[in-house]
């Protein structure tokens, strides 16, 4: 397999990293409107709607902040290079750009009740594909893994085998999305389940993220220790789940 893996629609030749992130916001945007239909949406619409736009502007702020804190000094001496400037962005720094600016937004609107449940599926479902993207688009997108010798490594054409993190991701995501829709089925509070998505995908880039080769500060690079922030951040939900029975019990206690 020859990187970039370009896709060829009507005559065209589109790079795979734009194909995959639009798909990934339409399937995205699909899955949040099934959920919304088989689940219902205890927030009003106005309010809804306030938090989608408040969310998607969150999230390109604090995804391109954190994407330029991923290698400061490449984005300060390459300042005037458009591709390097603006080219990337960070999904972590997204989510985390989002959570500030959809809180924001409620403290303003005087509404205190969770809205973030129905949007967790939906970005497990959009990460996914866009990591198809990333994946397919080789070297270029800088996610790709350090160098392995395990025998699923991939050449993404350096000539070094490397970890295919990409995929590995699209399987933790898979899991994960499977883990929530059985809690959503379930009992539970309202705002664990956007909660256990942020919680358990931090997690998952703070492991993975060691099989990277990316700037490191202190051990670990930007994106680490942004997951370290939100972890710490819902460290009292994280307590309260692992206590015997914690999940059911804040479901009863939500109830009465």
């Amino acid at each position: 397999m020859n990187f970039p893996v370009y896709v060829y629609l009507f005559g065209l030749k589109l790079h795979p990293h734009l194909v995959f992130e639009t798909l990934a916001y339409t399937f995205g945007f699909l899955v949040y409107r099934r959920l919304q239909k088989r689940f219902g949406d205890p927030v009003p619409q106005s309010i809804r709607w306030s938090v989608i736009a408040a969310a998607a502007v969150g999230a390109v702020f604090g995804s391109k902040l954190l994407y330029w804190l991923e290698d400061p000094h490449r984005v300060l001496t390459h300042w005037h290079d458009f591709q390097v400037l603006w080219g990337g962005k960070a999904i972590v720094g997204g989510l985390m750009g989002g959570l500030v600016a959809v809180e924001w937004t409620k403290r303003k609107l005087n509404y205190n009740l969770r809205t973030g449940d129905l949007f967790a599926l939906p970005l497990c479902a959009g990460i996914a594909v866009g990591r198809i993207g990333c994946f397919l688009s080789g070297l270029a997108d800088d996610t790709y893994g350090s160098v392995t010798t395990l025998p699923w490594g991939v050449d993404f054409g350096d000539g070094m085998k490397r970890h295919p993190t990409q995929l590995y991701e699209i399987l933790f995501l898979l899991l994960l999305a499977a883990l929530l829709y059985y809690c959503m089925r379930r009992p539970h509070t309202q705002g664990d389940i956007f909660k256990m998505f942020m919680v358990g995908y931090s997690g998952w880039r703070l492991v993975i993220d060691f099989l990277k080769p990316d700037p490191r500060f202190w051990g670990m690079n930007s994106i680490q220790w942004a997951c370290v922030l939100v972890l710490l951040y819902y460290s009292p939900d994280i307590r309260r789940w692992l206590r015997p029975a914690g999940f059911d019990q804040a479901a009863a206690a939500g109830k009465a």
